[in-house]
């Protein structure tokens, strides 16, 4: 018997404002005129309240571009779903936040790219630093949860300890450090945005005296980066485990990246329920449990904590959604991440990120990735 889902991340919009040069959104993104409605949306949430979930994580894009934003937060309320908004914060003003709150907004997660304005602008590719800071005061004064987001990589590491001094200031409830995660543009700018060893090791010592620092007041969760830890993450919590994602189109995937993944035909809620999706779906079922895995998963003993790690990560890296995650130290191909930290240590990695203006070519270079390694001959 599958359990039921716990939450549901609604991907409402792929349009954002931002280009920050680590997205990990998929390259081919879902135009305006497919996107949901406010009814269909409305649909949705009906049915995963009645399928048991508890969460609906409003994302994107930018969920702000959506005028109907507040009907959808109550709408998610109404069908008894705690409602987390995750937000870059451009487009919300005070009494647009008020009026999110009004509706049944729980939880609001704002993403910082640098404690340094001109840094922070130069890797989202848009002056938004101080609106985010404007904001943050704005969010204290309702009753709601509030987290911050701080993507980390080699462009900022450096002065990690500033940056959660500048949260702090803030008053979060919760800090999220976040590594980032090598998809789309991410995967494209890996050479700058992978921190060197040295990097990490004292963003490790810096990350745990915040904890002990900020014990009980602020709430700190930071986990290693995927190319430097022994094992892999259960990504998402295991294929079709735990949560449901629909894209601003209406496709229903275990993950936002799970697209790449060729031979696999996800379901649309136009066509068919959250219900049977989640339970009959071939692309659902496909990488659900431990039947699927090849060695050394299959008889690994961490195979029901990890479930191989990350199907997408293992197809950009290996060209097999199937194979052991290459960043688990057990994998066959883990040399494919030896070779990638091994560069990212020495004096070939590049020094800046491609930047917003570089993203048509940005595109082309990775169709021709992806071609490449689906089609070697």
């Amino acid at each position: 018997m599958v359990p039921n889902p716990l939450a549901l991340i609604a991907e409402v919009t792929h349009r954002c404002p931002l280009h920050c040069v680590y997205c990990s959104n998929p390259v081919q993104l879902a135009g305006t005129q497919s996107e949901l409605s406010t009814d269909e949306w409305r649909s949705i949430f009906q049915q995963a309240g009645k399928l048991g979930m508890l969460h609906a994580h409003f994302t994107g894009g930018e969920p702000l571009a959506r005028t109907d934003l507040t009907e959808l937060i109550a709408a998610a309320r109404a069908s008894g779903l705690y409602t987390n908004l995750i937000t870059s914060g451009i487009g919300l003003s005070e009494p647009r936040l008020k009026t999110l709150v009004d509706a049944g907004l729980d939880h609001i997660q704002v993403s910082f790219q640098d404690s340094r304005e001109d840094s922070a602008n130069w890797i989202a590719g848009a002056k938004a630093h101080a609106h985010k800071i404007e904001l943050s005061r704005a969010i204290r004064q309702h009753k709601i949860a509030f987290t911050v987001n701080l993507v980390v990589h080699r462009q900022n590491l450096d002065h990690l300890e500033e940056m959660i001094a500048f949260i702090e200031q803030m008053n979060p409830e919760r800090v999220e450090i976040a590594h980032t995660q090598y998809y789309g543009w991410a995967l494209m700018n890996r050479a700058a945005l992978m921190p060197t060893r040295a990097q990490l090791e004292k963003a490790v010592e810096i990350v745990a005296g915040a904890e002990r620092r900020l014990a009980g007041r602020i709430r700190i969760d930071s986990v290693v980066p995927d190319y430097y830890a022994k094992y892999p993450k259960a990504c998402m919590g295991g294929w079709g485990r735990r949560l449901m994602l629909i894209n601003p189109a209406g496709r229903v995937l275990p993950c936002h990246a799970a697209e790449i993944i060729p031979g696999l035909e996800f379901e649309n809620v136009r066509e068919r329920t959250l219900e049977w999706i989640w339970r009959e779906s071939p692309s659902f079922r496909r990488f659900r449990g431990e039947d699927w895995m090849p060695d050394p998963c299959r008889s690994c003993d961490r195979r029901s904590e990890d479930f191989g790690g990350c199907r997408c990560q293992a197809l950009l890296l290996t060209g097999d959604p199937a194979a052991t995650d290459p960043t688990c130290s057990l994998a066959p191909k883990h040399h494919v991440i030896e070779a990638a930290v091994l560069e990212a240590n020495s004096d070939a990695a590049a020094a800046k990120p491609a930047t917003a203006s570089s993203f048509v070519q940005l595109q082309q270079q990775t169709a021709a990735l992806w071609n490449y390694r689906t089609n070697p001959d």
